[in-house]
């Protein structure tokens, strides 16, 4: 992006509301910034241009957030995308049959309800076109800022703001939305003797469409959701399929078909259809919870189908014994497929039942020992979830980094606001992921919190706001206390979910009602209010200005988190 000699007024600390609706600008160089100050009370430089809000990501997380902030009457902010197009994971993600493994109507936006969808379990194309029009329908082009890598965000706490530098320029911000989601960054192991392997190597979600797969020796590394369906795409290929599988998976029928013509015009004609379809859907799921959270016990019916569904797929019992896992249903990820387990029996398929130790040239060495020559490595290894990389680029009110603040595991409050982070939100952030529903039902919650964050703002007439550490930690100790009794915590395996120390920091331990009644309203006794340090303008009452000179607030009573409330809205 070409720098701008364009210097746009500074916006004042008292803007108006209609001042800060105006379009988003363009960014501009860093080397076109400013250097001059006047005074020890400098205003921003006028070359960085400010916004009220900057979102990171525009895969379902921050497309929804601009839909949400436009609906809200916010139009000053812009959305931070690496890439050149929106999407997100579904736009990453790109293997061949890749699928989503929720029901479609089930697996979209409540306010973007799409009737055309052509299957009950939509493909990855499919659900990418959707993203694509939501981006159009509700406006959002202006807004998006594509080739624009976020590598560093710091809180400037003189001016109550986040300043924020990118690959394509620098922007300063009121607030930050984190949409990048868990499942950004693809993780490789470190193997020895990876870097001098003469053959092809990718990682599932950076799939090399001009590698011709056809008669090649290929080995899939990892058995996860990515591998169950990469697996029966391209085993019918490929010379020789080596799998090498490190833990087995459990693997339930995958009830999809085509949603006929029918059924799409009655949708569009009468969308009270399609919400019906929806409601029943999320009825059902809601259903399941209690069996993973507080019940585990339950699970056993259904851990007796998927054992039906193997020996049905895989007659010879010496695979089966390898393809069976030896933990309890539901405590990793349970895949969906009806192809997977003939692919993994037919004949130029191996599977070994080890992770990959190392690699000789071409022969890929297993922890088993056995030894295994290839032409291509497809990585399903999955991703930094409990360690995100961008953790180390962002840094709070006293200088310190998300990934030194969580070294100890991440946390929020809410799964949505972190203490040392003022105007910070997080949407998929830590505790809010899904075993057995739509991530959409979550990220459409934690929108709710965050525009009633920023209309409260307003309100009271404050800058930022974070949470009190008291009322983080309150919130985080019922949660793992909750977390103990769940399968993902007793059904005996180690999963993605777990981080370094054990500690179950992805998944949300309850319903998606909820964690709707948890996140629908923000309870300001949970957090401190910052005011700009040239507006000390008394707040209305209770609240009280406090008399620190390091971080100016109106400090609301600490005590502990109020209970939910509320009656669930319908999901549709």
């Amino acid at each position: 992006m070409a720098s701008s000699t364009k210097r746009p007024r500074p916006r004042a600390s008292g803007a108006t509301d209609q001042d800060r609706s105006r379009t988003a600008p363009e960014a501009v160089e860093p080397d076109a910034v400013a250097s001059e100050a006047v005074g020890p009370e400098a205003v921003e430089p006028e070359a960085v241009p400010h916004v009220r809000v900057a979102v990171i990501g525009s895969g379902f997380g921050g497309l929804g957030a601009g839909v949400r902030l436009r609906r809200a009457g916010i139009t000053d902010f812009v959305v931070l995308e690496r890439a050149d197009s929106v999407g997100g994971t579904w736009r990453d993600n790109s293997y061949p049959g890749c699928a989503c493994d929720v029901p479609s109507h089930l697996y979209s936006f409540s306010f973007a309800p799409n009737p055309d969808w052509p299957r009950s379990f939509s493909g990855q194309p499919d659900i990418r076109a959707y993203l694509e029009k939501v981006a159009d329908v509700f406006g959002l082009r202006p807004h998006l800022r594509f080739n624009t890598e976020v590598t560093e965000a710091r809180w400037d706490v003189e001016q109550t703001r986040w300043r924020i530098t990118t690959t394509a320029g620098r922007w300063t911000a009121d607030a930050v939305v984190a949409a990048a989601g868990p499942l950004a960054d693809p993780q490789i192991p470190e193997l020895p003797g990876l870097d001098s392997f003469p053959g092809k190597v990718f990682h599932s979600s950076r799939w090399d469409h001009d590698f011709a797969l056809a008669g090649k020796r290929v080995a899939m590394v990892g058995t996860g959701a990515s591998a169950a369906q990469i697996v029966p795409a391209i085993q019918p290929q490929v010379g020789k399929l080596t799998v090498f599988q490190r833990t087995p998976a459990w693997v339930l029928p995958r009830r999809d078909r085509a949603i006929t013509e029918l059924e799409k015009r009655l949708h569009s004609r009468f969308p009270i259809t399609a919400k019906a379809r929806r409601g029943t859907l999320f009825a059902l799921r809601e259903l399941q919870v209690d069996a993973f959270v507080r019940r585990p016990g339950l699970l056993k019916l259904v851990q007796r189908l998927a054992e039906r569904h193997l020996a049905d797929g895989v007659a010879d019992p010496a695979l089966r014994a390898k393809l069976t896992p030896d933990y309890r249903i539901g405590c990793k990820r349970i895949l969906l497929s009806n192809t997977y387990y003939p692919a993994l029996a037919a004949a130029n398929t191996e599977v070994v039942p080890a992770g990959l130790r190392e690699v000789r040239g071409s022969t890929l060495v297993a922890a088993d020992g056995s030894e295994h020559e290839v032409d291509a490595i497809v990585f399903g290894t999955g991703f930094h979830v409990t360690d995100m990389p961008m953790g180390s680029r962002v840094f709070g009110a006293d200088g310190t980094s998300f990934a030194e603040r969580w070294k100890e595991g991440m946390e929020a409050l809410r799964g949505s606001t972190v203490h040392g982070f003022p105007n910070f939100f997080f949407v998929i952030g830590p505790n809010t992921g899904l075993g057995n529903s739509s991530m959409i039902l979550m990220i459409e919650s934690q929108l709710n919190y965050l525009i009633d964050a920023l209309t409260r703002l307003d309100e009271i007439g404050a800058t930022a706001m974070q949470p009190t550490a008291r009322a983080q930690r309150r919130w985080n100790l019922e949660l793992q206390h909750r977390m103990d009794r769940t399968v993902w915590s007793t059904g005996g395996c180690r999963s993605w979910y777990l981080d370094k120390s054990g500690k179950n920091t992805v998944l949300w331990p309850g319903s998606t009602t909820s964690f709707r009644r948890a996140t629908r309203k923000v309870d300001l006794t949970e957090y401190e209010l910052i005011l700009r340090r040239d507006d000390r303008a008394a707040p209305p009452a209770p609240f009280a200005i406090s008399e620190s000179s390091d971080s100016p607030a109106l400090s609301a009573s600490a005590g502990p988190p109020a209970a939910a409330t509320g009656t669930e809205e319908v999901m549709a």
